[in-house]
């Protein structure tokens, strides 16, 4: 496989961070990526990557680190292993969902470290990165962004430069606002058709083919039509969704901007945790809403 692309790094190798990895192999890129979970780095060695013994080495061996990372102490970690690598300037675009607080506490000290941070959040489930349909929202400086939207583009459909720092992490918070809304919405059409009686598999085809329909009710509908959330049909886990649910509900209080349907879609994703849907997909709400309404399945 040609790697004349250039050296990029990966550190998370989880749902999207693989599917990156993958992606780029493919393209041609020479890809070093580092996970904690052996089972995620034997994932992307077979998909084209090279793994790394820890963040350092990836630091050492990639002047571009991409990191997709679950949560902000996962992100503490990975900065503090770049930081104490003491390498030349490295360019690292962190692609999770965080808060700005997080975000920019991470560039601060990879800053004072010498490197330059752009805040990079994508749109997009784990399914969709597998097959490259997910959008960047690329926020920092402008020179860093342009230098990178080659990479950018192998493994998305789109990437915008949205201006300063922290302007991605805003514009994914206004993208997983309607994600939540419109999950809880599929989940609540296609139970009531089926408390109607109406067949999931026909509410489902109809509904898409209709007015009503959303990319959410095409990408998790067949699941819940299904009725399974695991497995394959993983693509973001409920456990990991109240981490984006919080930074979008904190962010919107701060500037004091009422989100009366997000709000209200909550409490589903709350009640997953509690009927043992934390470690499966977040389109488990239907499941929840189904045993609401009396639904058996």
């Amino acid at each position: 496989m040609s790697t004349s692309k250039g050296t990029v790094g990966i550190v998370g190798l989880g749902i999207m961070g693989g599917a990156i990895a993958g992606h780029l192999a493919k393209a041609g890129w020479r890809v070093i990526g580092y996970d904690i979970d052996p089972e995620r780095c034997r994932e992307a060695k077979a998909s084209g990557a090279e793994v790394a013994t820890g963040t350092a080495e990836v630091a050492r061996a990639a002047p571009v680190i991409f990191t997709s990372l679950p949560n902000p102490e996962a992100l503490h970690m990975t900065v503090q292993a770049i930081a104490e690598a003491r390498v030349e300037r490295r360019i690292v675009a962190e692609l999770s969902t965080f808060s700005l607080g997080d975000k920019e506490a991470a560039a601060a000290a990879l800053r004072k470290a010498g490197h330059v941070t752009l805040d990079c959040p994508l749109s997009g489930t784990g399914s969709q990165a597998k097959v490259k349909d997910i959008v960047v929202y690329a926020s920092g400086d402008s020179q860093s962004i342009a230098h990178l939207m080659p990479a950018f583009a192998d493994f998305s459909r789109l990437a915008r430069d949205v201006g300063p720092f922290g302007n991605g992490t805003k514009m994914k918070f206004v993208a997983n606002l309607l994600v939540a809304i419109h999950n809880v919405a599929a989940a609540e059409a296609l139970v009531l058709g089926m408390k109607a009686g109406l067949a999931a598999q026909d509410v489902f085809e109809l509904a898409t083919s209709g007015a009503g329909n959303s990319r959410m009710f095409e990408v998790r509908g067949p699941m819940m039509v299904e009725n399974r959330y695991d497995g394959d049909n993983l693509t973001m886990r409920n456990s990991t969704w109240q981490k984006d649910m919080k930074a979008i509900g904190g962010f919107a209080q701060s500037i004091g901007c009422p989100t009366p349907m997000f709000s209200a879609s909550e409490a589903i994703y709350r009640a997953t945790l509690g009927m043992g849907y934390a470690e499966q997909d977040t389109g488990a709400v239907c499941a929840v809403l189904a045993e609401m309404a009396g639904v058996a399945r």
